[in-house]
């Protein structure tokens, strides 16, 4: 009985050194694994940070849009035009736009110019969107390319000589002299 008292005896201790051994195994391999995702998660942002950056100094290189944020102290001056309602240039179904554009100005003096050529404005707009596809008009880069389009027909409408396509918000010094800062969607539905 000595015997098996003493095999029972050991047997527990064994198991618990065992337990304990396992279970410490087990915390080191938590710590390890929330350790590599703190890492990751840092180099992660880290990483998203630079992007960013690089982003904002390219942006600011090739005037292309950039996250400035604007004056507080400066009203923005819109022109609300008419929504579009134009049949697109799809041959295999009958397919139509209705467009609500809005026009970011430079001041209110622009505005007054807008008003008085906004057939011709207009006039150019559509045939903009008369010649636009369904599948050009549905993600956002076939957007902000329409955007520009409409920026460049509304120039030639006020008669100014357009600038460069690339952004609908720029920054060069002759584009503070436009009346047309930007162009802004107020509705937009394809069917």
């Amino acid at each position: 009985m000595s015997t098996a008292a003493a095999v029972d005896g050991a047997v527990p201790v064994k198991s618990g050194k065992k337990k304990l051994i396992l279970v410490l195994a087990l915390v080191l391999l938590l710590l390890a694994a929330a350790g590599g995702g703190l890492l990751f998660w840092l180099k992660a942002k880290a990483h998203a940070a630079q992007q960013a950056e690089e982003a904002d100094s390219a942006g600011e290189q090739t005037g292309a849009k950039s996250t400035a944020k604007r004056d507080p102290k400066v009203v923005p001056v819109f022109a609300a035009l008419d929504s579009f309602t134009v049949n697109l240039a799809d041959r295999e179904a009958e397919r139509y736009a209705q467009v609500g554009i809005s026009l970011e100005l430079a001041d209110a003096k622009a505005g007054e110019r807008i008003k008085v050529f906004m057939p011709a404005i207009r006039n150019n707009i559509l045939m903009v969107l008369a010649h636009k596809r369904s599948s050009d008009l549905l993600d956002r880069a076939g957007k902000e390319k329409l955007a520009d389009e409409v920026l460049r027909e509304t120039e030639r409408a006020l008669g100014l000589e357009p600038l460069q396509p690339g952004s609908t918000a720029r920054r060069s010094a002759d584009a503070e002299a436009r009346p047309v800062r930007a162009v802004h969607f107020s509705n937009f539905i394809i069917q």
